[in-house]
């Protein structure tokens, strides 16, 4: 059985680490890549950077992060934010990214996860998926950091996306998000079911038992959070501790 992943998530705005709540109200709380250092020398399994407002602002991710980043880190690394070309994406898995996420471009230029996929392989295309429920069983794609409902079904596109070339979905729940009651459980079981690639839980979790919960709950191959870690709640060893006392397959921190 493949061990399930435990991912910190470090959402960049001016070069600086930010958290807020439903996509609102941010606040900064670290360097970038110090934590970066941190969260790999703890025992993370892979991290995420997401510059959450590059696209809104029309601006390049910073590839001098990612740069840094790779020089000082040696667990696998997705970068996202302000992802357009394909050129962008060259751009940053040359400067070091295993892996590049893409949210609003691939929305609006679906072609540009085909492109990436067949440069580069599907491995390391991430398709990110900011979810809000707008009725039982329904979800759709937010973009632009949230700002934007497409109109979109978020089951659909999940869908086209992996037929498209996406080796990965990064589902956000925005109803979630910050909130730190927990995983959507409904939202990321239907996706997994939806879906043959691997998806990675994203927004809501408050403690380390929301790990092993959904988990537990759903088939997802790993689990993001990021207010628990940075405001130094909880570690990553105790998570992946209360993973293993619920006989989660997880890596030793």
């Amino acid at each position: 059985m493949i061990a399930k992943r435990i991912i910190p998530c470090l959402d960049v705005k001016d070069g600086k680490v930010v958290k807020g709540t439903n996509f609102v109200g941010l606040r900064t709380v670290g360097d970038p890549v110090e934590l970066a250092q941190f969260y790999s020398e703890s025992g993370a399994d892979e991290l995420v950077f997401l510059d959450i407002t590059a696209t809104h602002e029309q601006r390049d991710t910073v590839v001098n992060m990612v740069k840094r980043t790779a020089e000082n880190v040696f667990i696998p690394f997705t970068v996202g934010g302000g992802v357009r070309t394909i050129d962008d994406v060259t751009r940053l898995l040359k400067a070091g990214a295993d892996k590049v996420s893409m949210n609003s471009a691939a929305v609006r230029n679906p072609e540009l996860i085909r492109q990436s996929s067949e440069r580069f392989g599907a491995q390391c295309v991430v398709v990110a998926i900011d979810a809000k429920k707008v009725e039982a069983g329904k979800w759709h794609v937010l973009v632009n950091g949230g700002r934007i409902d497409t109109g979109l079904d978020a089951l659909e596109w999940a869908k086209e996306a992996e037929r498209l070339g996406a080796g990965e979905i990064l589902l956000t729940s925005v109803d979630t998000d910050g909130v730190k009651d927990g995983f959507d459980l409904p939202l990321t079981e239907t996706m997994v079911k939806t879906l043959q690639i691997p998806v990675i839980a994203s927004g809501g979790c408050g403690k380390p038992e929301h790990f092993p919960e959904v988990f537990k709950e759903t088939d997802v191959s790993a689990a993001l959070a990021a207010s628990i870690f940075h405001e130094g709640t909880f570690t990553i060893k105790e998570v992946k501790d209360c993973c293993s006392n619920e006989g989660v397959n997880i890596r030793e921190a």
